[in-house]
This record gives structure tokens, C-alpha cells and sequence, in this order.
């Protein structure tokens, strides 16, 4: 009997309009184009400017339009939601099922997965477990963040770097070798000072004291948050190439987290991997969290031919980090 594979069908995407530059990131905090240029990479972001009633549920909603515009389906036949966001627009509801209400896909069961930067690729791998079980067939993954909301403006650490996008990709049963073929996931939580957002959840609650004390932002040591990026990156590639006998010739493309331009080139070097063959987009869209992964997909689809063999790998707060190897699954 054939292996059941969830396999990628469809990718969709949306940023919001707004772009905001180096030059006007530099005119509030001590930076400039060219520091942000050489140190992180990234000429310009997407911001969502603050509405009422709009977070990373209207991004994910834009992004599955964008999806159904480019692939026909029925929604009634999404059978489950998993949506990879640190920042949800509410602790209650989930995102998972506001979207499935605002995008008709309302068979489906859903919820929110909070893994940081590595939310796409863990999503990916509960989504394929799903269909491996041959329960399901058709599972929607979502992964987004709507990083302003929680960056310091004035922290010029971390206030080039964050921004706010949303991925989407559709994933589907198939019987062909295609599809999500290993993934291979770790976490650490022994680092929590490197990296952190303490303000918000149980054990800070919104007060006045947690908000005077500015906890309710993203706090990152990032030369430390730098080294562990490259070296948790890289030998989880090197982990997944090693135990799916994968001569790294055959590898068409790596699609890493995008966070820092420096962090990308590094594991690519350190992986034996040419550039050219490593998805970058982070100059114009920033570090999206746990949307950069499927905004490159959506971003370069069209460079996508089925067969290609991918290995998307990712590194976040919590630790969390990983590497999936797939198959992409259709020709653009």
C-alpha cells in the first residue's frame, strides 16, 4: 500500500501597504540606512498600520484570497486550520477560527501554534501528521505575525528589524513521492533571557507596573540570539540532509527564516550550500516571524517546479528551530 504524503498545492501571501523605510526608522531612533543595510540586511519593511478591529486575522483573510485566486477550491472542504502566530489577535478566540468564519471555511476544526520565528515549519509538520493519519485530506496552514505590535520603536535593537506579513499554504493527501518527506524539530527553553516577551501572559499580566516597565515588548540580546541562530540552523540542515541520504547537489532550493541577511549567508556557507540556491527576500519585507517562510514561497512561486527538493529550516524564541525536507508538489 502507497505512503499517504501531505503535499503543497497552493501557496498565497499578503503584506500590508504601508512601507517603512530605513531613512524613517532613522529620523526616531540612532540608526541609519546604511547601518541596518550591512548589519541586518533589510532596506525596507511592511508595517499594519493600527485599526480598530484589524490584526493578523485580516492578513491572514487577504492571504487566503490571494491563495484562492491563484488555486480553485472549496472551502467547505477544508477539513482543519493550523495557525502558526505569536501574535493572535485576541487570547480569545483563536485566530484559527476567526478566519475560518471570515473565509467560509467553516467544516474545518482549527487552533493557534505559538512556536516564534519556527511557527511555519512546526505547523507543517502537525498539518502533514494530520493527513499521514489519512483522517484528513485538505489542511489550510496559516503563519503570520503582526510583529509591531509588540516592538519597541524606540529600541533601536530591535526596531529595524520586525514586521508584519502572512503566508499561507494549502496542503493536500497524495499518494505520489511528493509532498513533506522528514522533518526534524527541536526546542530549548533553558534561554528564555536572550530572547523574550514577558509582559502579557500569567505571570505579567497587563498592568500599569508591566507597562511602565515596557515588558509588553520584544526583548533580544542579538549577538547571543546571532550565534545560536547559526549554529542551531545549520546542524539541524545538516541533521536532515545526513539521515535522508540527500547528496546536496540534488538540493534546489533552502528557504530559511528570514531574520538577519548575515545569519542566511552564514548557514549557507556552513551547509556547503550556493546562495543562489537560497530564498531571500528579507531586504524588502523584514523578519515577519513565522511568516517569512511562506512569504518566500509565495514570493518567488513562480522559480518552483514540481520535484524540487527544498529543505525550509527555521530558528526562534523559546528556543525553537528545525529543518522539513519536501518535494515541491506542482509547476507555478
Amino acid at each position: 500500500m502507497s505512503k499517504i504524503h501531505a503535499v503543497i498545492t497552493g501557496v498565497g501571501g499578503y503584506v500590508p501597504k504601508y512601507v517603512l523605510t530605513n531613512d524613517e526608522i532613522s529620523t526616531y531612533v540612532d540608526t541609519s540606512d546604511e547601518w541596518i543595510l550591512q548589519r541586518i540586511g533589510i532596506r525596507e519593511r511592511r508595517i499594519l498600520k493600527p485599526e480598530e478591529g484589524i490584526g493578523i486575522s485580516y492578513l491572514a483573510q487577504k492571504a487566503i484570497e490571494d491563495l484562492r485566486s491563484r488555486k480553485d477550491f472549496d472551502p467547505l472542504e477544508i477539513e482543519a486550520i493550523v495557525f502558526a502566530t505569536t501574535t493572535p489577535d485576541y487570547v480569545i478566540p483563536n485566530a484559527a477560527s476567526l478566519i475560518a468564519y471570515r473565509t467560509g471555511m467553516t467544516n474545518a476544526f482549527g487552533f493557534d501554534l505559538a512556536a516564534a520565528c519556527s511557527g511555519f515549519i512546526y505547523a507543517l509538520e502537525v498539518a502533514q501528521a494530520f493527513i499521514a493519519s489519512e483522517k484528513y485530506k485538505k489542511v489550510m496552514v496559516v503563519a503570520g505575525d503582526v510583529l509591531s505590535a509588540v516592538t519597541d520603536k524606540i529600541d533601536r535593537n530591535t526596531c529595524p528589524i520586525f514586521s508584519d506579513a502572512c503566508g499561507v499554504v494549502l496542503l493536500e493527501a497524495t499518494e505520489e513521492e511528493e509532498g513533506i518527506i522528514d522533518a526534524i524539530l527541536h526546542m530549548d527553553g533553558n534561554s528564555q533571557e536572550h530572547l523574550h516577551m514577558y509582559g502579557g501572559g500569567s505571570v505579567h499580566p497587563a498592568s500599569h507596573e508591566s507597562i511602565d516597565r515596557r515588558l509588553h515588548f520584544i526583548h533580544q540580546n542579538g549577538k547571543v540570539v546571532f550565534k545560536h541562530a547559526i549554529t542551531s540552523m545549520a546542524n539541524v540542515c545538516e541533521e536532515i540532509i545526513l539521515k535522508n541520504g540527500l547528496k546536496k547537489d540534488d538540493i534546489k532550493w533552502v528557504v530559511p527564516h528570514q531574520a538577519n541577511l548575515r545569519i542566511i549567508e552564514a548557514v549557507a556557507s556552513r551547509i556547503n550550500i550556493p546562495i543562489e540556491k537560497v530564498m531571500v527576500n528579507i531586504d524588502k519585507y523584514g523578519n515577519s516571524s513565522a511568516g517569512t517562510i511562506p512569504l518566500c514561497l509565495w514570493n518567488l512561486e513562480k522559480d518552483l517546479r514540481k520535484g524540487d527538493q527544498m529543505i525550509l529550516t527555521a530558528f526562534g524564541g523559546g528556543y525553537t528551530w528545525g529543518a522539513v525536507y519536501l518535494k515541491w508538489g506542482y509547476n507555478a
